[in-house]
Formats: C-alpha cells, structure tokens, sequence
C-alpha cells in the first residue's frame, strides 16, 4: 500500500470508530472495517485490556468540571501554596470525584504484501470512562500529590459510569516501513529484527504467517536531542497465557522432545517453543542449551535450519 492509501484508510478507520456502537458487538466493526479495505483480508488478532488513563473531574451530580485530572489538581493545590495537607482539609466538604477512562486495545491486521512484515497493524482502543473516586476524604492526608490523583488500590467496581463505551482510533503502522526506520536509528540490528529473521529462516516460517500469531507492542519517545526512537516488542497473539510447558527440571532426550513437541501442537506452528522463550518466557531459557546438547550427543529432533538458530542465539542471545 502507498502512503496516500493508508492515509486514506486511516481516515475511514477513524470515522468507523465514530460511527459503530461498541453495543453493536465484534462483528459489526468487523463487517465495517472490511468494507473500507474490501481487498485484505482484516482479522483480529488480539485484544488486551487491563489498562486506564486518568481522567478528569466531576462533581457528586456528574457535572463535569474538568478534563484534565491532574492539571486540574495541580491548579487547585497551587491555590493553597503547595500544601496537600491544607488543601484536602479545605476541599474535603464538598469533594468532586476522579474519573478514569478504562481501556481495552484491539489489534487487528491486514497483509497488503508478499513480505514477512507487509502487513497493517490496525490499533483501536475501546474506551469507558467511570467514576474512580472521591478526590479528597476528611481526615485522610495523602502522602503526595500522586496518591491523590492515582491511589492503589480502588474500590472495585468503579462508583459509576460515565456515558456509553466507544472505539477511538489509535494508530495504523505498516509494519515493514516501522521495522525499517528502527533500522536506521542503529548500526547492529535490534532484537526485533533479529526476531524477525529468525522467523523467516525457521521451519515457522514454512508453516504459517507471522501475523496470525504475533502483533506488535509500538512505541517511540524523544532521545536528549529530540529525535524520535521507536521500540518494538513482539506480543503472542494468544487467548490467554501461553500454555504450560510440560518438561520437568533437568529434562533431556525423548522427555525433552516430546515436550517441546507438545508445547508446539498446542501453539500451533513448529519452534513457538524457541519463539516463546523469548517473549512469553513460557518456557525456559535453558532448554535451548539442552537442546544444542542433545544433538552434539546424538539425539535429532529439530531440522538442521532450526537447530542452527538455537546454536546462533545461544552464542549471541536476545530476549524480550
């Protein structure tokens, strides 16, 4: 896809997420998603929830007073010099409330070419906003300024809910041209790439497509001389945690290939186990090295290309 193309896409993404109700199910974003890129196959991959941002200030009624949380907490206190202590007893009759959007991240994806990496990552974020809790209680003193804004634990569940949930657009990345421009922020390649090219030249790769099991975890921030840096971590696209990895301590032989043959049918493709030792840490970082041992003894239970990966990585590892 050309730049004008996912600009475009990105556009029609972001009015979908406006325009379908999160009431209305998967299926209906699925269906309306597909409808603007009629030509790739788009499936979800992924869903991880779990997270919050803050969020603003309302009163006891609901009526909002602010957006801003922790501007608007920051504004309040300076109104008391700075005191934490003066302003909660002050604030404490009439306290307004917190609010939290809570949040769930769905990855989608959508190959557009023949490479390993040519594929979207559709990010959409289903967002709910509640009342977390009351910002100041009578005779209860925070010790700073982020126990009053963010305490831990909450009651749970929330005091309220703020409206109705809705998806908002968070990113869409060709993957290829993301990987690329990590690239040239270094000289030696980053783990990421490395991980990618193990994929390519293990038997994984000859089995099935790199984004029917893993998404990508994206980030940038700004270096001390304001130059973007990206980071990318592969995430298993997994529902739930990986499965057991059923070989006992000090396992080695038959015991030893039988599990990570197991391990293998239950995640679907050969070598998630070395993939998952890596990412997941489902599985234990020595078993590559008593895997490079048993075939020195004589015991084959890997294809010589995915062998040769595991000794690669044992004389130059990398994890995530």
């Amino acid at each position: 896809m050309t730049p004008a193309e996912i600009a475009a896409f990105e556009t029609a993404c972001a009015e979908v997420c406006d325009q379908v109700p999160v009431t209305q199910g998967p299926d209906a974003l699925a269906q309306a998603l597909q409808r603007i890129l009629p030509r790739c196959d788009l499936r979800e991959a992924l869903v991880r929830g779990g997270w919050y941002r803050l969020g603003g200030v309302v009163t006891a009624d609901g009526r909002r007073l602010a957006d801003d949380l922790e501007h608007w907490v920051t504004e309040t206190l300076a109104r008391y010099d700075d005191d934490l202590a003066a302003m909660v007893e002050s604030e404490a009759d009439d306290s307004p409330f917190a609010t939290r959007v809570l949040g769930k991240t769905h990855y989608w994806v959508a190959r557009v070419g023949p490479e390993v990496t040519e594929f979207l990552q559709i990010e959409l974020e289903e967002l709910q906003e509640v009342i977390s809790h009351r910002l100041f209680v009578p005779d209860v003193a925070p010790a700073s300024l982020e126990d009053l804004i963010d305490p831990r634990p909450l009651p749970s569940p929330p005091i309220a809910v703020l409206g109705q949930p809705a998806y908002r657009l968070r990113r869409i990345t060709l993957i290829r041209e993301f990987l690329a421009a990590m690239r040239e922020q270094r000289p030696e390649p980053q783990p990421i790439h490395r991980f990618v090219a193990d994929w390519q030249r293990s038997s994984a790769e000859r089995a099935c497509d790199l984004a029917n099991h893993w998404v990508f975890s994206l980030r940038e921030h700004l270096d001390p001389y304001r130059q973007p840096i990206k980071h990318a971590i592969p995430v298993a696209a997994l529902h739930g945690t990986a499965p057991r990895f059923a070989a006992s301590d000090g396992a080695r032989g038959l015991d030893l290939a039988e599990a990570i043959a197991r391990f293998d049918r239950q995640i679907g493709y050969p070598m998630a186990w070395f993939f998952h030792l890596l990412t997941t840490k489902a599985v234990p970082q020595c078993v590559a090295a008593t895997v490079v041992e048993d075939f020195a003894d004589g015991f084959a239970y890997l294809p010589d290309r995915d062998l040769q990966i595991v000794r690669d990585w044992l004389h130059r590892p990398y994890v995530f």
